[in-house]
């Protein structure tokens, strides 16, 4: 008999619609491509990256994120995406039964990461704002409090005074996931240096183009960090990866900087557009835009008989139904919105 954790019963796999679609804007990724110096560095790597292991804890790959972010290498830790150090934490700070507060909706990954370290999830709806409740947040009790800013599936984020406030009256951590946070106006990560208890993961998956290298990294004191390093294990990226992250956070991150305010301009005019359609969306600071809409299962399913991809949600709380558009070059958005009035009638 092959032996089975009672507690991983009822745990299934994450499996979000595996569609070929034209146009595929459905996972808030950069739509504008590879940096250029990312791609050079893919195709100038030499054998030895392929057959050696790399140097434990991608120590240059910590040096590049810490010109990048201002950051000393002692404050950061990398690993195979921001999820995978969101999942690192929980372990490294968490004993199986305590409580992980998140609010609802976020990251939908977030209750089976709970679920897999035998925690207790506990969900907090949105404010009618769409902010994070602070109160109910606090009033849980959690020694590890999630907030997700900007919020994926919503697009909205939360005050610094809010965070603040949060983050000064926690019991515990907060770890603040900032995946998006290049496409907002306000930047909180400086939390992680002012306070003792907060930790930040960011990603190269999103405004750098790098999803398929699964490179992650977070941010935090050097005593957070290192525990964070226990859970992690010494090899989380290929040398490969680690390369292409280097070159564009290095060479490429003109190239990033401008794909990152050609976002933020698509996103404008798609939000515009869709006002233009009768649409209510969400006021967004990352790089798409969460459109309620009844029916938004059969209107996705629909837009990819037409060749275009977009995430639906059915339910969100506080929401309802609702469709998720990645921000990308314009004639894509085009493309998707000609869809997206041809599904609705």
């Amino acid at each position: 008999m092959i032996p089975r954790r009672s507690s991983y019963e009822g745990i299934s796999l994450y499996s979000p619609p595996a569609v070929q679609c034209r146009v595929d804007l459905s996972d808030n990724t950069n739509l504008f491509g590879i940096p250029p110096a990312a791609e050079r560095a893919l195709r100038e790597f030499t054998a030895s990256t392929i057959t050696r292991y790399p140097v434990s804890y991608a120590p240059e790959l910590k040096k590049a994120l810490s010109s990048y972010t201002g950051f000393e290498p002692s404050w950061i830790t990398t690993g195979c995406g921001s999820d995978d150090l969101i999942d690192c934490a929980l372990r490294a700070f968490l004993e199986p039964g305590e409580r992980i507060a998140v609010p609802e909706p976020s990251f939908s990954m977030m209750s089976y990461f709970a679920k897999v370290n035998g925690l207790q999830f506990i969900p907090v709806p949105l404010r009618p704002d769409f902010e994070p409740d602070v109160d109910g947040l606090l009033a849980t009790g959690a020694r590890l409090i999630y907030v997700c800013s900007p919020n994926n599936p919503t697009g909205t984020g939360i005050s610094l005074a809010a965070l603040e406030r949060l983050v000064d009256a926690a019991p515990g951590l907060v770890l603040l996931d900032a995946a998006y946070i290049e496409f907002a106006d306000v930047s909180l990560v400086e939390l992680a240096r002012s306070r003792p208890n907060v930790i930040v993961t960011r990603t190269l998956s999103k405004a750098f183009g790098l999803a398929g290298m699964r490179v992650g990294y977070a941010l935090g004191r050097p005593e957070l960090v290192n525990e964070i390093e226990k859970a992690r294990g010494p090899y989380k990226h290929t040398g490969l990866a680690e390369r292409m992250a280097i070159a564009a956070l290095t060479e490429g991150l003109s190239w990033v900087k401008a794909r990152i305010e050609d976002a933020k301009e698509s996103r404008t005019r798609l939000v515009a557009e869709l006002k233009a359609q009768g649409l209510a969306p969400l006021p967004s600071e990352a790089n798409f835009v969460l459109v309620p809409l009844p029916g938004a299962l059969q209107v996705a399913a629909r837009m990819r008989e037409l060749d275009v991809n977009v995430r639906a949600f059915q339910g969100l709380t506080g929401v309802g139904d609702a469709l998720r558009l990645g921000c990308g070059p314009w004639p894509m958005m085009e493309a998707a919105l000609q869809a997206l009035r041809e599904a609705r009638r």
